[in-house]
């Protein structure tokens, strides 16, 4: 199995998680965006060579991993509430978020147990392409057309 296939299975069997809980295909995959986007954020904090901090620490992933129980899911919905308010980038990535995952036993599950023991960052370019890909249900189900195309079919 190449590395970019067993990103994308992991990645659906996260979506399982959430989708047991009641959350629709467009919030999972908001949801495990959000995660992946903080956890990537503390793996280039964290590196070795030349780090780089892209969230500040009080919105860090080392928050979520310190918590536990109903402090997991006040923590996770203060960070999406403080990036929000963030200026540039990260404000406008994090504009509008909520925490769709209710059951804090689910939220550690992603954040320790799945998200957490990969490290993202490593994977190929051509899997995290694949990877956003996978997360976009509407990307699946459409081809973009090729310059000078004026139709779009489905795959």
């Amino acid at each position: 199995m190449t590395d970019s296939r067993r990103l994308v299975d992991k990645l659906w069997s996260y979506c399982d998680v959430l989708r047991d809980d009641g959350v629709g295909v467009i919030e999972y995959t908001e949801q495990l965006t959000y995660l992946l986007f903080l956890k990537m954020a503390h793996e280039r904090a964290t590196r070795k060579l030349a780090p780089e901090q892209i969230v500040p620490e009080v919105y860090s992933w080392q928050k979520l991993l310190d918590a536990q129980g109903d402090q997991l899911e006040f923590e996770y919905t203060r960070i999406l509430n403080g990036l929000a308010r963030e200026s540039g980038v990260i404000g406008t990535i994090f504009r509008k978020a909520q925490n769709r995952i209710q059951d804090p036993a689910k939220l550690r599950r992603l954040v320790v147990d799945l998200i957490g023991k990969e490290n993202w960052s490593q994977s190929a370019p051509t899997s995290r392409a694949t990877l956003t890909r996978t997360c976009c249900p509407r990307a699946r189900r459409t081809r973009v057309p090729a310059p000078g195309s004026t139709s779009r079919r489905a795959l």
